[in-house]
């Protein structure tokens, strides 16, 4: 969300609230003022010229990243999804991370350390109380969690080919004990047009369902060709 939807969606959640009280049967004159004085600084702040600026240094940055480009589709879709910069744009279905998929990991890779692998063991030594994924098995799975590689529903239809071109700052704050749901949330980052292509960034935040931190973090780069 930029600054300006932020401040519109901020005043129309106040305005409501202030509307919904009944200010002439409420004696409270400091009230009355308090509501009239927030309405008044939100009317004021959405019609200074710094938020004015704002949004013309963003169109003023749109233009120049598109400067040189001709490719209508690269043109269109780059001004529908710059508006989408900084927002939330996908969250995923759950999905369970079991322990045959755990071991089909391993025997693909051949990790095969008991944290892993030995329940039982893992049940009686390890500080998790059970067997975990890979870390890299969770990163693994981001196309599927993030539905990129479904062809029946492509993500981003306008495009002829997507191609991964790599991750960045990728983490795995909290480890995925076997048997745990998790889903991906995606927020994109930013854009970045070339003649031919566009390239996306996004922030992709997998949860497990019951935990309040994320188990895998990780900036994606695609590259959509038109």
């Amino acid at each position: 969300m930029d600054v300006i939807e932020y401040i519109r969606e901020k005043e129309r959640s106040l305005r409501s609230r202030i509307n919904g009280f009944d200010l002439k049967g409420n004696p409270d004159g400091h009230l009355r003022q308090l509501t009239y004085f927030i309405s008044h600084s939100l009317n004021n702040t959405l019609n200074n010229s710094w938020v004015s600026r704002i949004k013309l240094f963003s169109e003023i940055e749109e233009e120049q990243d598109l400067q040189g480009v001709k490719n209508p589709k690269v043109i269109a879709f780059y001004r529908d999804w710059h508006s989408r910069i900084g927002k939330e744009v996908f969250v995923g279905d759950w999905m369970t991370v079991d322990q045959a998929r755990i071991d089909s990991f391993a025997s693909v890779t051949g990790d095969q350390q008991w944290i892993h692998t030995d329940p039982e063991r893992a049940r009686n030594e390890s500080p998790f109380g059970d067997t975990i994924a890979h870390g890299f098995l969770i990163l693994s799975l981001l196309p599927h969690l993030t539905d990129t590689v479904n062809p029946e529903k492509p993500p981003y239809p306008e495009a002829r080919m997507v191609v991964n071109c790599g991750l960045d700052q990728v983490r795995f704050p909290h480890p995925v004990k076997s048997g745990s749901r998790i889903r991906a949330r995606t927020t994109l980052k930013s854009l970045s047009a070339g003649k031919r292509s566009v390239e996306m960034v996004n922030r992709i935040e997998v949860e497990a369902e019951g935990s309040s931190r994320f188990v895998c973090v990780a900036d994606s780069l695609l590259r959509l060709y038109f």
